[in-house]
Parts: C-alpha cells; sequence; structure tokens
C-alpha cells in the first residue's frame, strides 16, 4: 500500500477555505481506480489540516494525481497558507 500524506498551514482565516478545497480533492478522487480511502483532517488543538490518501499503489496514485489535483487548480493557495505544505509519502512495511 501506498499513502499520500499532505500537512497544511493555513492562515487562521483561510482555514475553512482551504480545508472546503480538500473536500473537493476527496470529491474528485472518490472512485478513483486503486484508491482505498481518502479523508481530510482538522487538527484538534491547533490550526493544521492532514489530508490522507491510502492506495494500493504508488502507480495508482500517480496515475490518478492530475485529474484529482485539476479540481482544485485554480485555488488561491498562495493566499491560504502560511507556509507550503508538508507532503510526506508512506509506504506499507506489509505485502
Amino acid at each position: 500500500m501506498f499513502t499520500h500524506l499532505a500537512i497544511h498551514h493555513p492562515h487562521p482565516e483561510h482555514r475553512e477555505a482551504l480545508r472546503a478545497s480538500m473536500q473537493r480533492v476527496d470529491a474528485a478522487a472518490r472512485g478513483s481506480a486503486g484508491l482505498i480511502r481518502i479523508d481530510d483532517w482538522a487538527e484538534i488543538d491547533g490550526d493544521r489540516l492532514v489530508g490522507i490518501a491510502i492506495w494500493e499503489s504508488r502507480a495508482a496514485f500517480e496515475a490518478a494525481a492530475g485529474t484529482i489535483f485539476a479540481a482544485v487548480a485554480g485555488d488561491p493557495f498562495d493566499v491560504w497558507w502560511a507556509s507550503p505544505p508538508e507532503t510526506i509519502y508512506l509506504e506499507s512495511g506489509r505485502p
């Protein structure tokens, strides 16, 4: 399995707009070949937003990424972000 983890650092006043954008990514991804689960998460005691997508393989993620992220291509991330997101790619130790 392959996981795409994105940790976003929004300006507080843009947190809800960024979360709505993340939810549009989630909606665009649903039904993609190889997608196991995708969700947006909000930090309880802070301002960070976290997107977690679990895929059957990195190849499945890469095949779908262009279509998925096109859904938010016009969003003003440069205004919303206090700093760029941390993107982490993870692979499971299980076969």
